[in-house]
């Protein structure tokens, strides 16, 4: 059993840390500069009472040093005649506290870009080494989703909201001792509904999560579905489906936005709530000090009823906005999750002993057995010899277990029971990279990407000269029709090759394979697409290319038509998973089977073919 790797985000943050740990020293400069601020203007507002009340000989209650100085220089009347000081230690303070709120915010924002650039290549480097059974069973929408608005969202947070935590620590914790010192009885008259707003916040902290845990999932769908409408939109256009599809895009689009709107209510009754309380309190601070100025003056002055009232919001605000970070901080921790289940899939490893093998070798399944789903057996007991250079044909129904031969072959799965050799050697014992980097796959339904044909058909070899992109494709028929084209093989191909014929996408997709140094060559029903005489002319071409040089590959055809397979070596027919008739096209139409009866039913439909030409050339004629 192998070890998951957990994923945290302080692995991830390597090589920021020290940005962040700098937006946190420059916020906390900041907070103090704020805070010092209105203990300066409420020290000059005591100034100036005393003065109206003829009591020049007072404390200037300034912070320290600069109260003490004024004392220095004369006090209260000092004072008085020198405001533009206090203005301009006030005007410096602002402009200190500006730099270093720039500061933060710029560290803080490298420091977030830094580690989603990070995230990003590991998610996507780790989405390569993921295996070939992951990505058929997950949602591309869905991975896309994780990749790109979970990833801006961690960002997000790791932006603004993780030194916000430390910013609303320091600001509650000065505001406190602070407050304390000046008068318990007014602190805590201005703290009465402070506990139940921390109790409301995280409340809303529990409940935020999981609603958007859910909006975020139902995203994801959504997200899935206009991906699939996108790739697929030829066939939606082609069987009219485009109202069904709307109607699908509808369905999950309205439960997004149920969803959606469950939370935004949810964070609208928070805020406004919220909102509610911290007035209240300010309503009953004010009161509350008032009272106390009036009939107490001795316990609170009004300067000192100013930093009440200042510091109130700055105690109340760092509370008030710990429901929104406790909200984002819920978000990030659903969206880090979600990251995390990519990171944390276990990526596919070779086996220890794995080494490079050569694979121009004899192919042998031998009593190889596989099921996707237990129970549900694909394949029964294959046994199939294959000669280094021989062409192997496979026909069977839909189902049988064709592909899944070839899947296995490559190691996109691993077979249940039995083992697969080439040369002698289990082929799990030979590294995956190097086995598919040596085995040639050509599809029915061939992935083009959106570049021109060169690109397309050069990107299977780094050192590839325009030499080797035409010789490609004159074997695989493609040259006549790339020709053909107003930019010849500069013409750019529509995504997915949507700007070609399916039998042109074939052919497209042979000359890029043929350009690899192949062992092995795998066609799985990819000529299915071109017309007969297309298909004897590649085949012609393939193995005069293949008998030129001094060996050639191996190479497994799938296909329906017999006249493909008929030139064969070898021609195994397969029905539920089993070999049923193993020979060469004249070994199998002379015995009773499957092979026969489709032989007989292809050429009575090619006879007839030949009848209905024959007849439109004799009516022409006459004519």
């Amino acid at each position: 059993m192998t070890n998951r790797r957990k994923m945290s985000l302080v692995t991830l943050m390597k090589g920021n840390k020290l940005k962040y740990v700098g937006a946190i020293g420059a916020m906390v400069v900041g907070v103090v500069i704020g805070f010092i601020s209105p203990l300066m203007l409420a020290g000059t507002i005591d100034a100036l009472v005393n003065a109206s009340s003829h009591q020049m000989d007072a404390v200037v209650t300034l912070p320290n040093p600069v109260g003490s100085w004024f004392m220095a220089q004369g006090g209260i009347p000092y004072l008085l005649n020198h405001l533009w000081i206090v203005a301009a230690i006030l005007i410096l303070l602002y402009s200190i506290g500006s730099c270093f709120q720039y500061l933060r915010g710029r560290w803080s924002a490298e420091a977030s870009e830094q580690f989603c650039q990070t995230l990003r290549d590991r998610l996507y480097v780790h989405l390569q080494k993921l295996s070939y059974d992951y990505h058929v069973k997950t949602q591309t929408g869905d991975l896309i989703q994780r990749c790109t608005s979970d990833v801006d969202t961690i960002r997000s947070f790791l932006s603004s909201q993780l030194v916000e935590i430390f910013r609303s620590i320091a600001m509650v914790t000065i505001a406190m001792i602070v407050l304390l010192n000046i008068n318990v009885s007014m602190t805590l008259y201005s703290m009465i509904l402070v506990p139940p707003l921390f109790v409301f916040a995280l409340t809303f902290f529990k409940q935020v999560r999981k609603r958007f845990q859910l909006a975020d999932e139902a995203e994801g769908k959504l997200s899935a579905v206009l991906q699939e409408n996108l790739t697929g939109v030829r066939v939606v256009r082609a069987f009219g489906r485009a109202k069904f599809e709307d109607e699908k895009f509808s369905t999950a689009n309205d439960d997004y936005y149920h969803k959606s709107s469950k939370l935004v209510k949810l964070l609208s009754i928070y805020w406004s709530g919220s909102d509610a309380m911290s007035m209240l309190q300010t309503g009953i601070a004010v009161v509350c000090g008032l009272v106390m100025v009036v009939t107490a003056p001795q316990q609170l002055s009004i300067g000192q009823m100013v930093i009440f009232i200042s510091y109130i919001s700055m105690l109340l605000w760092p509370i008030r906005e710990l429901g929104r970070l406790l909200s984002d901080l819920g978000k990030a921790m659903v969206s880090f999750g979600r990251v995390s289940e990519i990171l944390e899939a276990e990526p596919e490893q070779d086996a220890s002993e794995a080494m490079d093998y050569p694979l121009d070798r004899d192919i042998e399944f031998r009593h190889v057995g596989f099921a996707y789903d237990e129970g549900h057996d694909i394949l029964k007991d294959i046994n199939l010899t294959v000669k280094q250079g021989q062409t192997v044909a496979l026909l069977g129904a839909t189902g049988s277990g064709k592909s899944t031969m070839m899947h296995l072959l490559q190691r996109l799965y691993d077979v249940s029971c039995g083992e697969i050799l080439i040369g002698g050697i289990n082929i799990n014992q030979i590294r995956k990279e190097y086995l598919r980097s040596h085995v040639g796959l050509v599809l029915q339904e061939p992935f083009l990407y959106s570049r021109n044909m060169r690109n397309n058909i050069g990107i299977a070899r780094r050192d590839c000269t325009d030499d080797m992109v035409v010789s490609a494709a004159q074997v695989a028929c493609a040259h006549e029709f790339i020709q053909g084209f107003e930019n010849g093989y500069d013409t750019m191909i529509g995504e997915r090759g949507v700007t070609l014929s399916g039998g042109q996408k074939q052919r497209v997709a042979i000359a890029r394979t043929l350009l690899k140094q192949n062992d092995i060559l795998i066609f799985d029903d990819s000529l299915s697409a071109v017309d007969t005489e297309t298909d004897r002319a590649i085949r012609e071409a393939l193995n005069q290319a293949r008998t030129d040089g001094s060996r050639h590959a191996t190479t497994f055809i799938i296909s329906h038509r017999l006249t493909t397979l008929a030139e064969s070596d070898v021609i195994a027919v397969i029905q539920h998973g089993r070999i049923v008739q193993l020979g060469s096209h004249e070994q199998l139409i002379a015995q009773e089977g499957l092979y026969r009866r489709i032989y007989q039913i292809q050429a009575a439909l090619e006879d007839e073919m030949k009848d209905e030409t024959i007849l439109k050339e004799a009516d022409a004629c006459a004519i």
